[in-house]
């Protein structure tokens, strides 16, 4: 379980093909590994991954063919959010995110608006339901506020303290997206829908 704070952004720094998948080195970045221990788990753009070795500021995950086929950024070297599995004790300065990928949303506006920026994503039809106006969403690992919703479309602000310390100011129109919804919306839908 994390909460989409970002800790770090890191970097993917290099793949090795598996009979099943690739194996990603991560460069940490700022994210200390002091405490992390072979099995723990680390978000790389909301997607949750084991680490299966350490070395220095570098550790290894292995991603299996159905991770890549159902998400974007971990495919090639390159900028990645990174956050660490949440403890009991932790604060959850986000929302409760569970690492497992929904959807992968693409990009229709990044526009400026003074120091923000205005970010307007389309969510794969069958997510814009979980969807809500000043509900939670987690875009490559990182919790944000929904502002508005007009059908699959939604938008959000991005302050500059988020731009500064995610991979989101990357963006433009047509970038792909990491969408993880509410946890709650999804387990009210099925408290009132069991037979779907």
């Amino acid at each position: 379980m994390f909460s989409g704070i970002v800790a770090a952004v890191g970097r993917i720094t290099h793949l090795t093909a598996r009979p099943a998948g690739h194996r990603l080195t991560v460069e940490a970045g700022r994210l200390d590994l002091g405490d992390v221990a072979l099995g723990d788990s680390i978000a790389h753009n909301g997607v949750c991954l084991t680490v299966v070795a350490k070395e220095g500021g570098h550790f290894m995950v292995d991603v299996s063919p159905e991770t890549l086929s159902c998400t974007v950024g971990l495919d090639a070297p390159g900028p990645v959010n990174l956050e660490k599995a949440l403890r009991l004790a932790d604060v959850i300065g986000g929302h409760l995110v569970s690492g497992h990928v929904d959807g992968v949303g693409e990009v229709l506006r990044f526009d400026p608006v003074g120091d923000n920026r205005l970010l307007e994503i389309r969510a794969p039809g069958d997510l814009a339901r979980y969807i809500a106006k000043k509900g939670s969403i987690t875009v490559d690992g990182t919790s944000l506020t929904v502002n508005a919703v007009a059908g699959s479309t939604f938008t959000i602000n991005l302050i500059p303290h988020t731009l500064e310390n995610t991979t989101l100011h990357r963006l433009q129109p047509g970038s792909k997206v990491n969408l993880e919804v509410d946890l709650i919306a999804r387990y009210c839908e099925r408290l009132l829908n069991p037979e779907n």
